[in-house]
């Protein structure tokens, strides 16, 4: 039977030590003893439960295998992990867990099976890009399964069926995007947000449509990032502001950036009224809601809010800045994204440049 006592110390300087002594006992006789210091009790005591478990059923925390959908279920129960998550990402999980893979059990999942689901998603319409976005989460989670949930899982396969599904055609990368609005269709969406900025029922917050679209054009801001400013991160000596938590692919928090608010944006930010902390305090998802039936109404196809932040660094390209310059602005760490868009710009200029 395996037991624990805490005994507490206390160091030269006046610090508190807690040494955890762990034995088990056969027949009176201690046939095992270890112990471990740690800084604060809480610890100790975790830590002796821990290994008293474990000692008591050496097997319990062996690696189990288990369907996929139960390792599902186990990752949306995660807090830790499910409310850092996109929402793409978990709306892709939730619906893997109610499809054929799902019953898989995690060490036995093979390159077969992976083909297997990509043909169904296929024949149902889903395009390259999104299977993809299948594959790419799902492999997210089964890296995540040992080390998170003591579960096996063949998450290596993936290195295998990648390449495969992509000769096949059932998986690529999605194409990036070169719409830009025409000056035409931006002048029609500013007639149709005003009218919609204006015409609010009764109880509806008033959305500045308008300061908002003008704003996220000029800072080449995603919408989350507008609607997340705060007032005390505005430099008004400056006319900068602190952007918090920028989108990385390699940092999800703590990406924080100073950016400039050129032209007007900056007068924008400063004549809205201070009500609270937030510069605009307003859902990024009705401000992105109100676009939509805006543009919808219009008739203006593929274009969505996001095509504005391109838009913006596209005429900074086109006011002669450079793609370190635009970085700055626009908060890229990968500078080959802005080259796309420069090099998309200006390869007819390229004639001038011979001909002078």
């Amino acid at each position: 039977m395996a037991s624990f006592s805490i005994k507490k110390r206390t160091l030269k300087n006046g610090e508190s030590r807690f040494t955890v002594d762990v034995v088990v006992k056969k027949n009176s006789a201690i046939i095992h003893r270890e112990s471990k210091t740690f800084r604060k009790k809480e610890y100790a005591r975790t830590h002796a439960l821990k290994r008293v478990r474990e000692l008591e059923n050496p097997y319990s925390e062996q690696q189990k295998s288990v369907p996929i959908y139960v390792l599902l279920d186990q990752f949306m129960e995660e807090s830790d992990l499910w409310d850092k998550t996109g929402r793409t990402k978990q709306y892709v999980i939730k619906m893997l867990r109610d499809c054929d893979i799902g019953n898989v059990e995690t060490d036995q999942l093979k390159t077969s099976d992976l083909i297997q689901h990509c043909k169904h998603r296929k024949a149902a319409g889903a395009g390259g890009a999104t299977i993809y976005h299948d594959v790419a989460y799902l492999r997210s989670v089964m890296k995540k399964a040992k080390p998170v949930f003591n579960i096996r899982a063949n998450f290596q396969i993936f290195e295998e069926a990648v390449p495969v599904l992509s000769d096949m055609g059932l998986i690529c990368k999605s194409q990036k995007r070169t719409r830009r609005p025409t000056s035409e269709e931006l002048a029609d969406l500013r007639i149709g947000l005003e009218e919609r900025q204006n015409t609010r029922a009764n109880g509806q917050i008033r959305i500045p449509f308008i300061d908002i679209l003008d704003f996220s054009i000029l800072t080449c801001m995603r919408i989350g990032e507008v609607c997340a400013l705060r007032w005390e991160d505005i430099n008004e000596e400056h006319r900068t502001v602190w952007v918090r938590d920028r989108k990385d692919p390699r940092k999800k928090q703590g990406n924080h950036m100073i950016v400039p608010l050129l032209a007007e944006s900056f007068d924008i930010a400063m004549r809205q009224p201070k009500h609270g902390e937030l510069i605009f305090p307003y859902n990024s998802r009705s401000v992105t809601a109100g676009f939509q039936r805006v543009r919808n109404s219009l008739g203006i196809e593929d274009l969505r809010y996001h095509d504005l932040r391109r838009e913006g660094a596209s005429r900074l390209f086109e006011k002669g800045y450079s793609i370190e310059e635009v970085a700055q602005v626009t908060g890229h760490r990968n500078l080959n994204i802005l080259w796309q868009v420069y090099t998309q710009l200006f390869p007819h200029k390229l004639h001038n440049k011979l001909n002078s």
